[in-house]
């Protein structure tokens, strides 16, 4: 199940993390943001290691077509060293998939960046 967490327990994760995870859906037509979840990581390889369990999750819950994308991106190995080179060089990466009426976002970088 996809559950929101507060800003409350997303700055106490992040004191002392190097990384900020995060994500997020857009639904559309809709001007408030839902949130599904954050994590401060303290390596690159951590962060990843959050970008996929939540695309996972995220993908499991959508329509076999809608997932495809992600599930497609948790098996490239090729994408996931990507992931790692920009965050090992302070560049965030994002994920973005979509559904019908919604956008979901999954964003990791570095804590000092603003996303």
């Amino acid at each position: 199940m996809l559950t929101p967490t507060s800003g409350e327990l997303l700055a106490a994760e992040e004191r002392g993390s190097v990384f900020r995870c995060w994500a997020a859906a857009y639904p559309m037509h809709e001007t408030n943001t839902i949130p599904l979840g954050s994590h401060g990581a303290a390596s690159p390889r951590l962060a990843l290691r959050w970008l996929r369990e939540r695309t996972r999750h995220v993908t499991d819950q959508l329509d076999t077509a809608y997932a495809q994308p992600g599930r497609y991106w948790l098996t490239d190995e090729a994408e996931h060293e990507r992931v790692l080179a920009y965050l090992t060089t302070g560049t965030a990466y994002q994920l973005t998939l979509y559904a019908e009426n919604t956008r979901y976002v999954l964003v990791a970088g570095p804590s000092g960046a603003s996303a």
